[in-house]
């Protein structure tokens, strides 16, 4: 079976500590660690990560390297979370959402996993973030909670 490429935001790193989203968040990062999902981990998500706690940033340190890839904010990504803005499915106060949705889509990623509920995991908003995809020549991207990708057995 295809391991499943896992793009995350910063949501999920941090839900490892937070207590509402801490067991998911754990459940899905122990798949990292073993290998039976691949982390994909963009550029912005480091810097967003660069002013957590300690803690929070040694989950993401944890990962091996064999079992991510780490992927750039490119020209791309840029024209494709613009292209959201301008659609008005994020404002541009969301730009970074925007951009986490964009490098997922891009990197061809299996699903784009966040704790965001008011700007990217919610129904009316993915199906605008796919509905501009397609105008721009992309395929449909899954967007979930962590809960969401796990087996029911697991959490």
């Amino acid at each position: 079976m295809k391991k499943l490429h896992i793009d995350v935001d910063t949501s999920v790193i941090g839900g490892c500590e937070d207590m509402e989203f801490l067991t998911a968040s754990r459940e899905l990062w122990s798949k990292f660690l073993t290998g039976e999902h691949v982390l994909i981990v963009s550029v912005l998500t480091l810097q967003e990560l660069a002013g957590a706690p300690a803690e929070v940033r040694r989950h993401l340190e944890e990962v091996p390297a064999a079992h991510q890839i780490q992927v750039r904010v490119g020209a791309e990504a840029r024209e494709l979370a613009d292209a959201y803005v301008a659609h008005g499915v994020v404002g541009p106060g969301s730009m970074a959402d925007a951009l986490h949705v964009a490098l997922a889509t891009v990197h061809s990623a299996d699903v784009l996993v966040s704790w965001n509920f008011k700007h990217i995991v919610n129904l009316g908003r993915i199906r605008l973030f796919n509905a501009v995809n397609l105008e721009q020549g992309y395929g449909l991207i899954e967007i979930r909670t962590p809960r969401e990708v796990l087996y029911e057995e697991d959490i």
